[in-house]
């Protein structure tokens, strides 16, 4: 099992340097999509969009205003030239347009296999790009987007995929840069809590510390515990545990193997205790992932 948790770490330091030690392409460099679908949906004043509940999406509203809510989040209201990612399932949203009609972009994709869901899952539910915080990309990004659409061409579907790649890479970097984001993207916007980061995405079954990460983000451990938690969205412990939880899911939705031998090799010394956290944090036993498989 050392090699199957081995496979599924990220080491930063070569991607970190092909990147030009950029933290964000480092990390988003392990995330693999793919698009498949383009389309312009019309509707009505007060109607729902309903998307693919499978797939994730980008919306983009070319006409009207488009409201996105959910039982656990405010309620947003996205207005002509405003785009939003969702990056997880739809149907935990609810959009509606407003009160006019409303057109809206979709771009449907998948993120593939070999992405670390641990990541994808840290992400919010919606992520609302303002058309004033856009700096003018995404108008011509849309442009190239209807032309695709309509292109018959061989070669269209691989321009398409490559696109929505391209709008969903910005769109995270532009959530940075703006400093809304959380989670783990979040915490690269400071280099010392991306140097904590960095050092529990390598070794996840190291008993990390607050004094341990704090040392390696030079900082007091108080001011550590307050910069991170305030930047990722949770406490340093929490987040790496809920890090070794994410690597256990991928474990058992990528490749056969007992459930006991998966929290073994992420750091719990029994079964039950792992099995209890996993259904503490995705609402499901890990034996469930493997019966999904």
């Amino acid at each position: 099992m050392t090699d199957l948790l081995e496979n599924l770490i990220i080491h930063p330091e070569a991607d970190f340097r092909r990147a030009g030690s950029d933290l964000l392409s480092g990390v988003l460099s392990q995330i693999h999509l793919t698009g498949d679908g383009i389309d312009t949906r019309s509707l009505s004043a007060s109607d729902r969009l309903e998307l693919e509940a499978d797939a994730a999406h980008i919306c983009i509203v070319t006409k009207g205003t488009l409201h996105i809510d959910s039982e656990d989040q405010p309620l947003q209201s996205l207005e002509a030239g405003d785009l939003a990612l969702l990056p997880r399932r739809a149907t935990e949203l609810r959009l509606v347009a407003g009160a006019e009609p409303a057109t809206i972009l979709v771009c449907r994709f998948w993120f593939d296999p070999e992405s670390l869901r641990s990541m994808i899952f840290a992400l919010p539910r919606c992520i609302h790009i303002h058309q004033a915080d856009s700096a003018g990309w995404l108008e011509g990004i849309v442009h190239f987007l209807l032309a695709e659409a309509n292109d018959t061409q061989p070669g269209a579907a691989l321009m398409i995929s490559r696109i929505i790649d391209l709008v969903v890479i910005r769109a995270l970097r532009t959530w940075v840069h703006l400093g809304h984001s959380s989670g783990w993207l979040g915490g690269l916007t400071d280099a010392r809590i991306a140097r904590a980061l960095k050092a529990i995405h390598e070794q996840p079954m190291q008993r990390w510390t607050i004094e341990s990460l704090a040392a390696i983000a030079g900082m007091s451990r108080s001011s550590f515990s307050a910069r991170f938690a305030a930047l990722v969205g949770s406490s340093p412990l929490r987040y790496h545990n809920e890090w070794r939880l994410g690597l256990a899911r991928d474990m058992l939705t990528k490749r056969s193997a007992r459930v006991g031998e998966v929290g073994l090799s992420i750091g719990y010394e029994s079964e039950a205790a792992f099995s209890r956290a996993y259904k503490a944090l995705f609402g499901h036993s890990p034996r469930d992932e493997t019966r999904a498989t």
